[in-house]
């Protein structure tokens, strides 16, 4: 239960519309802040918008969804700008975009590449230049990513993957240095296996092929296992969430350029 009271406070969390995000944008909303969501998805936006309206009802004014892409650099500085006209200011900004890519370097092309390093990079890149002047402005300003455990674990199977969440972490650390002058704090979470739509699709189709297979439960532990995941199940996108609240919000005051690790243990690096 969230005990902080974030009235008058303003988030903006991207790719809100499921998983991470939308957990994060609940989370909010129950801490009395205002929250902007935006996705690439209009449906999945919409039907985001219709859940946290219905849940928080009395903060319908506290909510604005919009569709955007926030490679395309118009599409965000419209969102920007939208956000400012609604909620005159922002004071945190989550940068939550992006899915795995399973590739091995001899696989990989040219064109993935670019598709993968323009993804992780610009998904922060661009919100954050759109939100800067905003964040300047507020009292308490924060900056969170969602990055993963690849960034300091790589897997040969998501070669591209790890490293561009790799260059995704130097790049939090650059930033937290540039912006510590002007008090915008900026952090990440490496997340390890957060049960999404990803991983619900992969088990849709495991069970096209075994009518009879394993539960839900059943298959994500069995993985889980075969992994090593000391915890033995997968994340759930709330226990991200709870670490993304507390780097953007005041909790965390003195923290700036660190990464929470929230992999279920599944990290082996000290």
């Amino acid at each position: 239960m969230i005990q902080i009271d974030l009235s008058g406070h303003v988030a903006v969390v991207t790719g809100g519309s499921s998983g991470i995000g939308f957990a994060t944008a609940r989370l909010f909303l129950q801490a009395g802040t205002s929250v902007a969501i935006c996705g690439r998805d209009a449906d999945r936006l919409a039907s985001a918008q219709a859940a946290l309206a219905e849940e928080f009802h009395h903060a319908q004014a506290q909510l604005l969804a919009e569709r955007c892409d926030v490679l395309d650099a118009e599409q965000t500085s419209a969102f920007a700008a939208r956000v400012m006209k609604r909620f005159g200011h922002v004071d945190m900004l989550v940068n939550n975009a992006g899915q795995g890519r399973v590739s091995t370097f001899a696989d990989t092309t040219d064109d993935a590449w670019r598709d993968e390093l323009e993804l992780k990079y610009f998904s922060i890149i661009r919100p954050t230049r759109a939100f800067l002047p905003m964040l300047k402005a507020a009292p308490t300003p924060a900056i969170v990513c969602v990055n993963s455990l690849l960034a300091l674990q790589p897997e040969a199977h998501m070669v591209a993957t790890s490293s561009a969440r790799a260059g995704e972490l130097s790049l939090v650390k650059s930033l937290a240095t540039e912006l510590a002058p002007k008090r915008i704090r900026v952090n990440s979470i490496l997340i390890g296996i957060v049960e999404s739509g990803q991983w619900k699709r992969r088990y849709q189709n495991y069970l096209n092929e075994n009518a009879d297979g394993q539960s839900w439960e059943q298959w994500t532990a069995e993985l889980a296992r075969k992994k090593n995941i000391p915890l033995g199940r997968f994340g759930r996108p709330e226990e991200a969430a709870q670490a993304l609240f507390y780097l953007a919000s005041p909790l965390s005051s003195y923290t700036t350029g660190s990464h929470i690790d929230v992999s279920g243990g599944f990290a082996r690096h000290v």
